[in-house]
């Protein structure tokens, strides 16, 4: 009996579990906070009770889904269940535009699916030393809401739920905020199996953009560590957030194209800024 069912938490862990096994290094608390972004959006293909295939496709929006986790397991591959669930996700995402980051192996994969390649994300990897000091403050509830309001405007679209469960506080999870100059900037970071991720980053500047990587970079080095791999991923429209990472001898080592199934939300092209999540936008 094969089945198609949302995933609860733990099978989320399982599938975040896959995606490390592939080398995509995920967070070690995403899977609740990818939850709150869509509960019915993480879906699970089951043969018997063997799970073999699974995808994200995550309501932000009425007008935006994103596609993300698209995995079967190797042994189950090229038996039509990659296909099954794929059209499971792309149901669940109604008459929305629907966004991915895809790999460069399964872009064309994604072209007959009639997704259109819209601009690429590149990321960026190096280690971020030690600072005594920074200007960087975490996050406050009074923060959320013009926060709230420069995501919209950057990214086009609505995604409260997923901001709000990603920009909080845990153990392995932090959010930054750098005020004055040209106005307010912020990161969030979080551990990974292999190192720290930045993501989503927002700055007015360099100065402001660097003060957040070094304060997240900083804090999420737990237990006497000490500069711990970073990555940051980098727009293809945020050259001088590329640029300020080269200086810092941060090198590019993963690539991927933003694609869209429809028409392409039309939001800010900011020179500082960093993807959230290549899974979620």
């Amino acid at each position: 009996m094969e089945m198609i069912e949302p995933m609860g938490l733990a099978e989320l862990e399982m599938v975040l579990g896959w995606a490390a096994q592939e080398g995509w290094n995920p967070g070690i608390e995403d899977a609740a906070a990818f939850l709150a972004a869509d509960t019915e959006g993480f879906l699970l293909k089951r043969v018997g009770e063997q799970p073999v295939a699974a995808i994200s496709v995550v309501n932000h929006s009425p007008e935006l889904a994103f596609l993300g986790l698209y995995l079967v397991r190797p042994e189950y591959r090229a038996q039509g269940h990659g296909i099954d669930i794929w059209r499971a996700g792309l149901a669940h995402a109604g008459g929305r535009c629907v966004g991915l980051d895809g790999v460069p192996a399964q872009q064309e994969n994604y072209e007959r699916s009639g997704f259109q390649r819209a601009g690429a994300t590149t990321r960026y990897g190096g280690r971020v030393k030690a600072a005594s000091a920074s200007v960087a403050r975490p996050l406050q509830a009074a923060d959320m809401p013009p926060i709230e309001q420069l995501d919209r405007e950057i990214e086009g679209y609505e995604r409260r739920d997923f901001l709000r469960a990603w920009l909080a506080q845990t153990d392995t999870r932090r959010s930054v905020v750098v005020e004055g100059g040209e106005g307010l900037a912020m990161a969030t970071g979080r551990r990974c199996g292999e190192g720290i991720k930045i993501g989503p980053l927002t700055a007015p500047d360099g100065a402001a953009a660097w003060a957040l990587i070094t304060a997240l970079a900083n804090e999420l080095s737990h237990g006497g560590e000490k500069e711990l791999p970073v990555f940051v991923d980098v727009p293809d429209h945020a050259q001088p957030l590329a640029e300020l990472l080269t200086s810092q001898g941060f090198e590019p080592v993963f690539e991927t194209a933003r694609m869209y199934l429809g028409a392409p939300p039309q939001g800010l092209a900011l020179p500082y800024r960093g993807v959230a999540s290549l899974e979620l936008g």
